[in-house]
């Protein structure tokens, strides 16, 4: 007799295995390059400001081009205005995030994806590598590009979600999307040492690496990546988990596949399986796309949707300032800093992978989400008086990450696929990229608001009181989500007291 793990595994084909490295690295060069932003700005805000404001100028770059090309009288005004383009950055990604969905929808996926991918690269690249060597610094052009950045960007993230979506059922998808949601923590620690491994050559040389490596995984995107099972002749009848939608046999496909027609056809789907379609059947009319109005009013989108914008503020808060933090709180060298705050994304990538299989055995999410965010604001508590050891300094990183960046990857990856393939849909609608578009588009804006107010009260307050700011937001998460907690509980408790009865 098979094991459970081979029989989860045998439902798999190598296309699937495919989809989900397709999608992982994509996803993984396009948060490189964006981390590159955060590792580089102490040098970025030395090359805005003069040299006399700078003592470590000369080891950025000739000391003769400061003067005359400083934006900024000093490093208080360079710090605010990096603020301010993490700000920009988030309000147009979010934006984005808004329509992309509904385009991911209603566009081939992988047209979408790679526009994003590649077009995200060129932006990046003129940015930070070709101002610099142009010498020409402007604000009004760098609060363009980002703005354009951001928009591109966005359509990335919905579409991966509904590509993974489309290939993996909601059978084991808490442990499959914990594990694939680490993309954007493995994307963090590639760029975290790409720009530490460069920055001696200057600040440029890192956004020329990771725009060049994200072009060209558009291209191999555009040229590898499937979109669902049915461009390879496959059928998904895997256990989602979902109740009937419109027939017993039809309520595992996937969202956005054709369903073939009921007269003339014959389903080929043996044992929950993946396998060939055979015959030459006739695909049904295409599913049509639900509107944007329509996927914000299904059940969950919203309290999820407000919880995560909470929560994203977190933990892009510490994606953007972390490195900058370390530095100048404590002193350290910005390479060493860009190495150490690997480990919040460490301690993310095992927290989402656990939580999610966790939720998974569980069959329930939020009981699971509530948990890792109480211990969260205890972990916030222990980093904001972390002692000046770089050693301790990680261990405590990774412990605030695995509470916070596991929530944060679930809600943005396995929640959101579960949201946009739920019954309410009847299983005739298209949903998953705007679903996700919804939800990681309000989580955008809370972490679009929470870069500026992050600056603000560092600079007024300091960052002790920054700390209890993330404190609040955190338990704002377990607030807004704290219905759906309470039903899903309940649910639990009725469960159990049946299988007591039939006992």
């Amino acid at each position: 007799m098979s094991s459970p793990c081979c029989g989860f595994l045998a439902q798999y084909t190598h296309h699937h295995l495919v989809a989900f490295l397709l999608t992982f690295f994509s996803y993984v060069l396009l948060h490189a390059s964006r981390k590159t932003f955060s590792n580089v700005k102490v040098s970025i805000s030395a090359q805005w400001t003069p040299s006399v404001q700078n003592a470590s100028s000369p080891a950025f770059s000739p000391g003769e081009t400061w003067e005359q090309n400083n934006l900024f009288a000093d490093s208080d005004g360079a710090t605010l205005f990096l603020g301010v383009l993490d700000t920009i950055f988030l309000f147009s990604y979010a934006v984005g995030l808004y329509m992309s969905g509904v385009i991911g929808d209603r566009m081939n996926l992988r047209y979408v994806l790679c526009f994003g991918l590649c077009g995200s690269a060129i932006v990046e690249f003129v940015f930070g590598t070709l101002t610099e060597w142009l010498q020409f610094y402007n604000i009004y052009l760098y609060c363009g590009l980002w703005v354009l950045n951001g928009l591109l960007q966005s359509a990335v993230w919905p579409c991966v979600v509904a590509v993974m979506g489309n290939w993996f059922g909601k059978s084991g998808r808490g442990f499959v999307f914990g594990l694939w949601s680490a993309c954007a923590s493995v994307g963090n620690i590639l760029g975290a040492f790409l720009a530490s491994s460069v920055l001696k050559y200057g600040y440029e040389y890192a956004f020329l690496v990771t725009s060049v490596l994200q072009f060209a995984g558009g291209v191999v995107v555009f040229f590898g990546l499937l979109t669902s099972p049915k461009e390879v002749g496959l059928c998904l009848e895997s256990e989602t988990g979902l109740r009937p939608v419109e027939r017993d046999a039809d309520s595992h496909r996937p969202l956005m596949s054709d369903e073939e027609d009921e007269e003339g056809s014959e389903e080929v789907c043996d044992g929950g399986y993946y396998t060939i379609q055979q015959g030459d059947e006739e695909p049904r009319e295409t599913p049509k796309a639900i509107g944007f109005c329509q996927a914000f009013c299904l059940p969950g989108v919203l309290p999820y949707s407000l919880a995560y914008a909470c929560l994203k503020l977190v933990n892009y808060s510490f994606f953007f300032w972390l490195p900058f933090y370390l530095s100048r709180n404590f002193g350290w060298k910005e390479a060493q800093a860009d190495r150490l705050s690997v480990w919040y994304d460490v301690g993310g990538i095992i927290g989402g992978t656990i939580q999610g299989l966790i939720s998974d055995f569980m069959g329930k999410r939020a009981p699971v989400l509530a948990v890792s965010l109480l211990l969260a604001m205890g972990a916030l508590v222990g980093y904001s008086h972390s002692p000046p050891d770089q050693v301790v300094n990680a261990a405590l990183l990774a412990t605030t990450g695995f509470f916070i960046g596991g929530p944060s990857n679930m809600i943005s990856s396995a929640i959101s696929a579960d949201l946009g393939r739920q019954e309410a849909l009847r299983g005739s609608q298209e949903a998953l990229a705007t679903v996700t578009g919804i939800v990681d588009g309000t989580g955008s804006i809370g972490a679009a608001v929470g870069q500026y107010l992050v600056s603000v009260i560092e600079s007024k307050l300091g960052w002790m009181f920054v700390f209890y700011f993330f404190i609040v937001m955190t338990g704002c998460s377990i607030v807004f989500i704290l219905p759906l907690i309470v039903t899903e509980i309940r649910a639990m408790w009725r469960e159990r007291r049946a299988r007591t009865n039939e006992l």
